[in-house]
């Protein structure tokens, strides 16, 4: 064994595979980084003033909400956030 095999050894070091695997393409995933991606473009040619995002995790245990607006939005992206939140846990169910 060598000295670097042998120092990685006792530091328990994990080394990485050499080639990333493939992903497997799915439809839910394409359609979020779509999205997102749209929306990148938007606020990159200054289209946008205000962005709201509600998440929900793969087993829909968990929902969040950001938003990043204008002064004058704020109470209007929480409403809607708030409503699109409860539809989305109504329809869990």
């Amino acid at each position: 064994m060598s000295k670097i095999e042998r120092a990685l050894t006792d530091a328990n070091v994990v080394a990485f595979p050499a080639a990333a695997t493939e992903a497997v393409a799915d439809e839910n995933v394409a359609s979020i980084i779509e999205v997102l991606q749209d929306q990148l473009k938007l606020a990159r040619e200054g289209k946008l003033r205000s962005v709201a995002v509600v998440s929900v995790s793969h087993d829909g245990g968990a929902i969040g909400t950001q938003w990043s607006c204008a002064h004058g939005d704020v109470a209007s992206l929480i409403g809607k956030l708030t409503v699109l939140s409860h539809d989305m846990m109504a329809a869990r169910n």
